[in-house]
């Protein structure tokens, strides 16, 4: 039987995000994983999944002491977020309200992920790639995992294994979900145009289309739009997609070359309970959120802030403490990001002619709100 402190499941980007918090904490840390991500080559596709990576989330990285290898692979800096569905009245977002260099990091899921498995590796965090992880029993005092058929203790389980969690459905935490009706289609492409500084989104009535600058002059459109359309979107070559995208979307900085495309379905997910005796649920496996403000890794990531200072501050001694005083600041604030992003996307995908008229003054009156404009970028950026 091995022994750990900490087992994390899941290394993903919040996964291996924890693991890498506990371990420079001075704990034994295992972290599960069912693959090994593929080694980077700058010659690699870019990837069709995407983060809007934030100042406060950039700052846990540095921390953390992985985001000299991420930065080392591929990065592309923002500096301004433009958001209208008139493009007379847009309201602007600029790293120079707050005076920061930029406002983030647009960074492909991989990209963060292989970042921090190579800070694991320096840090001693053990990685065990395998097949299927067992909950044996979880009490006040620790659990016992069946990992390939080894037997694992640990005094805390840390669940990061994404939106359709399995341990999280062994632990029996139940969730609250629902689908949205619009999907998302991602297309990668490549610019003729500068290096672009500025990620923007148009609301239209068939749901919003946004521009994420990704490195060396590529960038990804996102279309979101009733499954059917999306649907349609997937069947088109490349050619006939290129048309489509000429005609129906915002005006892009140049002439593009379409790389890659493919869909994502679009959930609301919140877990009932967040602890359950010695284990807790961090990141997509606890929340899932609409995407429209790509909040979703970032509350990830407040996440694993938030544990990491509560379990340094109360020790696994008393970490019965420590995760219920986790769950008082993560929970409420996850829920109000939630149902903030649920209203936003009621408001903006609602035809009628009063609420149109009601979108236009509220994108019109925050653009100069001052201060209140000022909080909500700050918030934003995980700096409230």
């Amino acid at each position: 039987m091995e022994k750990f402190d900490v087992v994390v499941v899941g290394g993903g980007m919040i996964g291996a995000a924890s693991a890498q918090g506990f371990a420079l904490q001075g704990l034994r840390v295992l972290m599960i994983e069912s693959y090994v991500p593929e080694a980077y080559q700058p010659s690699q596709a870019l990837d069709l999944r995407v983060s809007a990576i934030s100042h406060a989330s950039v700052q846990l990285l540095k921390q953390l002491q992985a985001w000299p290898a991420i930065c080392a692979m591929r990065v592309c800096p923002y500096q301004q977020l433009q958001v209208w569905e008139d493009p007379l009245d847009k309201l602007i977002f600029d790293s120079a309200q707050l005076d920061l260099s930029e406002l983030g990091f647009m960074v492909e899921n991989r990209i963060i992920q292989l970042g921090l498995w190579q800070a694991n590796q320096l840090s001693g965090v053990v990685c065990r790639i395998a097949k299927q992880s067992q909950l044996v029993s979880n009490t006040s005092e620790g659990v016992v995992l069946s990992v390939d058929g080894s037997e694992i203790t640990a005094k805390l389980l840390a669940v990061a294994d994404g939106a359709n969690s399995s341990m999280r459905q062994q632990l029996g935490l139940g969730i609250t979900a629902w689908d949205y009706r619009h999907d998302c289609f991602a297309i990668n492409v490549k610019l003729d145009a500068p290096q672009q500084m500025a990620t923007w989104q148009q609301f239209f009535p068939s749901g919003p289309r946004a521009f994420l600058p990704l490195a060396n002059q590529h960038a990804a459109l996102i279309w979101y739009d009733a499954k059917d359309t999306v649907r349609g979107l997937k069947q088109l070559n490349k050619l006939q997609l290129k048309k489509r995208i000429e005609a129906e979307f915002p005006r892009l900085p140049g002439s593009i070359e379409i790389l890659d495309s493919g869909s994502f379905a679009l959930t609301r997910r919140h877990v009932n309970r967040y602890l359950k005796q010695s284990a807790v649920v961090i990141g997509d496996a606890a929340h899932t959120i609409n995407p429209l403000a790509g909040q979703g890794v970032n509350l990830g990531y407040r996440d694993v802030k938030c544990l990491l200072a509560q379990i340094e501050h109360y020790g696994l001694a008393n970490k019965s403490k420590a995760l219920r005083s986790f769950n008082v600041r993560r929970r409420p604030d996850n829920l109000m990001m939630q149902t903030g992003m649920d209203l936003f996307y009621l408001l903006f995908s609602n035809s009628l002619t009063p609420v149109q008229r009601l979108r236009q003054l509220a994108i019109k009156g925050a653009q100069g709100s001052g201060p209140i404009k000022d909080w909500a970028l700050k918030y934003a950026l995980g700096d409230i």
